[in-house]
């Protein structure tokens, strides 16, 4: 029953909008109404800026997180953390508090791998980083980092296993579903990516080519 309960928990915890209850609150917008209409942390920096943005990162990171830690807090040992943290980024897709209809779950995975590792939070960060550098397009971005990610959690283990001692072969199911959920949820961007027009950041290796303003 407490291992219920705290999932339960985990996902309300990942079902917090964070994105519009920012807008509402500070901005007078419901961020669902302009850009692409997506609740998470691109956006959020598209829409309302970089503080929001900002903080919306943040508290979308802190859920997943806070989620995967739950069983720690509460001295429960007999279930994988990580389980916590997929609950989280369910909510984080399908919140019960904005109608089910959620963000990608980029950063809401990237707080369920800092809560189970952070030495391999460091290391994925840094993956979405130097790609990011690369191609200055969070969407592509974020499909890539999610492969490679899936792939480090097989072969760290084997080459470097100071950030990654073993293999956890549910980290690494989690990491695969997680990617194939990803790509799913940029489709569109995927289409807009083969056209030349999907949005860019000011930031990286190709930040001043032309791009359209949606994603």
């Amino acid at each position: 029953m407490k291992i219920i309960i705290l999932m339960i928990i985990a996902y309300l915890l990942g079902s917090i909008p964070s994105g519009v209850w920012i807008g509402k609150l500070f901005y007078q917008k419901d961020i669902r109404q302009f850009g692409s209409g997506n609740t998470g942390t691109t956006n959020t920096f598209r829409v309302l800026g970089k503080p929001a943005g900002t903080v919306v990162l943040l508290m979308d990171i802190l859920k997943g997180t806070l989620a995967t830690l739950l069983p720690t807090l509460f001295h429960v040992s007999n279930i994988n953390p990580l389980w916590f943290g997929v609950c989280a980024i369910l909510g984080h897709t399908f919140p019960i508090f904005a109608g089910f209809k959620g963000g990608k779950a980029v950063a809401t995975s990237a707080g369920m791998l800092l809560g189970y590792s952070p030495i391999f939070f460091l290391y994925s960060a840094t993956i979405f980083v130097v790609c990011l550098f690369v191609t200055s397009m969070v969407s592509l971005t974020s499909m890539i980092a999610a492969v490679l990610i899936t792939l480090s959690t097989v072969i760290l283990p084997e080459v470097w296993p100071q950030v990654l001692p073993q293999h956890n072969w549910l980290l690494t199911l989690i990491a695969c579903g997680l990617t194939i959920f990803i790509f799913y949820r940029h489709r569109d961007n995927i289409k807009r990516i083969k056209n030349g027009t999907e949005s860019r950041i000011p930031f990286g290796l190709n930040r001043h080519k032309d791009s359209s303003k949606k994603n």
